[in-house]
């Protein structure tokens, strides 16, 4: 065994009194896999919840991950082995050498790809309704249009449109080219644009599709119905981390916002207030991307020169029969 530590909602600083309790670790394969080139992606991995449904307070899992996987998965940037390289002393219930010299060089994996990390917070996100939000944008916008003639143009109701965080205005002049006409406005709401020579009952028809395609999930997560909570607070959470992993070059555990992550997970905070906060968290990291300090790579030849000393080692020490 390399390390095993106590990972999940006893990592964060986020378990409550129905969370159950998760541990991960790292060890060695055998000398025998490792020869025969067949090294498992897992040594062990285990749980006592039921696959087909949320695990319980009693539950417990276990996921030993090889020595080789967990070093491909930090060089690709995935969040579990992330989170593992910042775990904290407190978490640490079995450690080795091998593993503080991994923590301790563990700015060797970092590099600009948060690609995994906010993947991560996106699908946890759109699990019940990143689109929340827009969804009661796309709403009010349908009811105005529904209430003007068909053939008017959307330039002559523009003083009473219903403009907000996703529904705006863009003035020719701002608008490049290839997108617009010479001279002409357009709106854009929830992602659509369309210019103001658009007729209403062009603009309705075209926000009705867009409505119907966001699904029932989200239509329900507007009105606070139907939310995975807890998958909320993971998308807060892993968001959280990404930016302070890029503003800084670290990530803290247990999480600083452990607090608020508590209130999303319990369903205590107004889910459309909570999903616009976190839309504007997620624009905020992904505006942070380009201007992080992290390399454009991790370092793999320094992994897979340490990986390589670290099996020579092993197999010379069968060798000599220790």
């Amino acid at each position: 065994m390399i390390v095993k530590m106590l990972f999940g909602s006893h990592l964060y600083g986020t378990q409550t009194p129905s969370s159950d309790t998760d541990y991960k670790g790292v060890a060695m394969p055998s000398v025998r896999d490792i020869a025969l080139g067949r090294v498992p992606g897992h040594v062990l991995h285990q749980s006592t919840g039921d696959q087909h449904s949320r695990n319980k307070s009693t539950d417990v899992d276990l996921e030993i991950f090889s020595l080789h996987r967990f070093i491909e998965l930090a060089l690709q940037g995935q969040t579990v082995a992330v989170d593992m390289l910042h775990a904290p002393e407190s978490s640490i219930l079995e450690t080795s050498d091998t593993w503080k010299f991994i923590q301790a060089n563990r700015q060797k994996f970092y590099s600009k790809n948060v690609k995994p990390l906010m993947g991560y917070a996106m699908k946890q996100a759109a699990k019940y309704g990143i689109k929340g939000s827009r969804v009661n944008t796309l709403d009010s916008v349908i009811k105005f249009l529904e209430k003007q003639p068909e053939d008017r143009s959307i330039g002559a109701v523009l003083t009473d449109f219903p403009f907000g965080d996703h529904a705006r205005l863009l003035h020719a002049e701002d608008i490049p080219l290839k997108e617009g006409l010479p001279g002409v406005d357009m709106i854009e709401v929830c992602g659509k644009k369309f210019h103001t020579t658009c007729f209403c009952g062009y603009v309705l028809l075209t926000l009705r599709n867009v409505f119907e395609k966001y699904g029932d999930r989200a239509l329900k997560a507007a009105v606070n119905e139907g939310v995975d909570w807890k998958a909320v607070s993971h998308a807060f959470r892993a968001a959280y981390q990404v930016k302070e992993l890029l503003q800084t070059g670290t990530i803290t555990f247990p999480r600083p916002e452990a607090a608020f992550l508590i209130e999303v997970k319990t369903a205590k905070i107004d889910f459309r207030e909570g999903l616009e906060k976190l839309e504007a968290l997620l624009e905020e990291v992904t505006s942070l991307e380009s201007g992080s300090g992290l390399p454009d790579l991790p370092d793999r030849e320094f992994w897979e020169n340490f990986l390589f000393e670290h099996v020579r080692n092993l197999f010379l020490g069968e060798k000599n029969g220790r």
